[in-house]
């Protein structure tokens, strides 16, 4: 579900990035306007962000090898982190030289003036309604989080990649929209290079958070709250009185390393204990629906206070 909900967003954010990014460019050549000029690159950066994400989902579904037992799962962290470089500087650091350069040099919009206006507007409507399926594909994951507590825990990447970046596209737009428009009104160029550089500065935060975020995926996660209490009180049960102490760690946004050292009886056999530990798995496995677990469970006696879902 995850990844269909991603793969939704991703397509509809790079079927509007690629019809902007060529209107863009088209608005620029025939204006000069340098927050055009920044607007397209945005977009075009954009649109190649959103084939990163598709390539990093596509070589995830890879299968576990000699070399990588545990899978490819983490490679759609690996693109994510791509992308935040890849907006910092294609986008973000462009659009601030262009802002510099244009206030240097500032030009006024003296010819096809209406054209920077309408295709702002036409962006605007594009961005809105891709900017709209990447919400409601969140929603359907985000439950009653708030958006930045989504943002900050969400394990799959591309969705909240998509939606920071849709986000900032609109904000852009609409810099872009006030440079433009008080350029045309005082022939001013220099308000078009502060709406340019007020896009170079968006750009570069949201691609700040974004490496900040996909940082901490890659350095390895642990399972969300909620999941560790289910895998804590599924462990417990017959043969298995408490959890020692149990560590998890996402392999991938829907696939969890589960090691654990539970309590069992010293009066139990070998055989009593393995059938003890597979029951106390298989309770794990179904007390998180939509993820896949890889669980190693060590038999241990209690010598320290046990962790349980309590």
């Amino acid at each position: 579900m995850s990844s269909h909900g991603s793969n939704k967003a991703i397509l509809a954010a790079l079927a509007a990035n690629l019809g902007i990014a060529v209107t863009k460019f088209v608005a620029f050549a025939l204006t000069g306007a340098s927050s055009m000029l920044a607007e397209a690159v945005h977009s075009l950066a954009d649109s190649g962000n959103q084939g990163l994400l598709l390539l990093g989902g596509r070589r995830a579904r890879r299968h576990a090898d000699e070399k990588h037992p545990f899978g490819y799962g983490r490679e759609r962290y690996i693109y994510a982190f791509i992308v935040s470089i890849v907006l910092f500087s294609v986008g973000g650091l462009f659009a601030l030289y262009e802002a510099f350069h244009k206030w240097e040099h500032p030009e006024p919009i003296e010819s096809w003036q209406w054209v920077p206006i309408t295709v702002l507007l036409a962006a605007i409507v594009m961005e809105g309604l891709s900017f709209r399926t990447a919400v409601k594909e969140s929603n359907a994951l985000r439950g009653d989080q708030s958006w930045v507590s989504f943002v900050r825990t969400a394990k799959a990447p591309e969705l909240p990649v998509v939606l920071l970046e849709d986000f900032g596209a609109l904000i852009g737009l609409v810099l872009a929209l006030g440079g433009v428009g008080m350029t045309l009104a005082t022939d001013d160029g220099r308000w078009d290079a502060a709406g340019t550089a007020g896009i170079g500065v968006l750009l570069v935060l949201i691609a700040i958070v974004l490496a900040i975020e996909t940082k901490s995926l890659l350095l390895g996660e642990s399972a969300t709250k909620v999941h560790v209490a289910a895998i804590l009180e599924a462990l417990v049960g017959p043969g298995v009185p408490s959890v020692i102490h149990l560590k998890t760690l996402h392999l991938g946004p829907e696939e969890l390393l589960v090691a654990a050292k539970v309590e069992v009886d010293v009066r139990e056999s070998a055989a009593e204990i393995a059938d003890a530990i597979d029951e106390a798995e298989a309770r794990a496995r179904a007390a998180v629906e939509g993820m896949t677990l890889r669980i190693y469970l060590e038999p241990d006696l209690r010598d320290a206070p046990a962790v349980t879902g309590a």
